[in-house]
């Protein structure tokens, strides 16, 4: 039988104590309630920290390094049927990276480190942490934009062993950055390759297969536009975003539009929020979407959620999705209430 949750939850408190030490550390605290059409109710909880490193060699070199640890009510074993990009029960290897900068806002990174680029969840789950390599260039244009060119090859990081690669560019344009009132445009290019292994390995969840392998290729086009602005003395973002899989002959279209009003990272700070989002079958690759909402392709649906800054480290988020999938008449319906704490 699995050990008590509650019981687990004793080896994370000695987090503040690392981070004293001169470590960093991210705590969040999860419960889950989640309601899919013809399939079991799901209740769980679960517990996912990450302890970070950093140093300076010299002046330009930049290194860290970093564990994951997570503990959740559920087992390993059922993390593939419930759809999830990381192991609930795990102690890996969450950062190792060598940074080195130069000039007044250039780098190049090499090793393992969250994804170097802006891409909403359509496309990509923040908690994944690919391998490779990448560069990181920045330019003042005129007196108040600013140009940012961000490419690199990458291994995705699945749950699973896979050869999958990424290559990726990003360019981006700016306008009166950071200004109270801004926007930002961002094409991104991403190449995914060597997938072959995915449906075996269960992940090509709602991506069409033919013959054990995937239908289409993956080669997206995604276009954001980021307004940000403020609103009776509070932060106000809205986001736009348009992907096109040109590997895909058909089905091969995505968006999401998202507004937030709010930042629970401030002490006592509100944060409220909506989004909505539609992407066809094969118009991203599902291994490596959001895990937040349930489906990963094929569907269409909405988020609201509403959080609260308790202090200047602990925050709450409670977040509600509606999602119903393209050859379905019923609504998945999920929450999720996050306790989430910084050191």
């Amino acid at each position: 039988m699995k050990r008590p949750f509650l019981t687990g939850l004793l080896s994370f408190l000695a987090l503040p104590a690392l981070a004293q030490s001169g470590f960093s550390a991210d705590l969040r605290l999860r419960a889950e309630h989640t309601d899919v059409p013809n399939r079991a109710l799901l209740q769980r909880e679960r517990a996912s920290a990450r302890l970070q490193w950093d140093g300076l060699w010299g002046e330009s070199i930049e290194y860290g390094a970093g564990l994951r640890l997570a503990l959740g009510s559920d087992a390993n074993a059922n993390n593939g049927v419930n759809l999830d990009n990381q192991r609930s029960d795990a102690v890996e290897l969450d950062r190792a990276f060598v940074r080195g900068r130069w000039g007044e806002a250039h780098a190049w990174t090499l090793g393992r480190d969250a994804l170097p680029m802006s891409l909403s969840p359509l496309l990509w789950d923040q908690d994944l942490r690919p391998t490779g390599a990448s560069v990181d260039l920045h330019w003042a244009v005129r007196d108040f934009d600013g140009l940012q060119i961000t490419a690199g090859v990458f291994e995705p990081g699945l749950r699973v062993g896979s050869e999958a690669r990424l290559a990726a560019l990003q360019l981006g344009y700016r306008w009166h950055d950071g200004a109270p009132w801004r926007m930002s445009l961002l094409l991104t290019l991403l190449h995914f390759d060597h997938l072959d292994a995915l449906p075996a390995d269960g992940l090509a969840r709602t991506n069409r297969v033919s013959s054990g392998r995937l239908l289409s290729d993956y080669r997206l086009r995604d276009v954001q536009w980021i307004g940000h602005g403020e609103v009776a003395g509070k932060p106000l973002q809205l986001r736009l975003n348009w992907v096109v899989n040109q590997g895909a002959d058909d089905h091969n279209e995505a968006a999401r539009i998202a507004l937030q009003w709010g930042d629970r990272t401030q002490p006592r700070g509100w944060e409220i929020g909506i989004a909505q989002q539609r992407q066809q079958r094969d118009a991203v690759l599902a291994a490596v979407s959001d895990d937040d909402w349930w489906f990963h392709s094929f569907t269409r649906g909405g988020m609201l959620w509403v959080g609260y800054g308790l202090n200047e480290r602990w925050s709450l988020r409670l977040a509600g999705f509606r999602e119903r999938r393209d050859d379905a008449s019923e609504h998945a319906q999920r929450v999720l209430l996050d306790l989430e704490a910084r050191w």
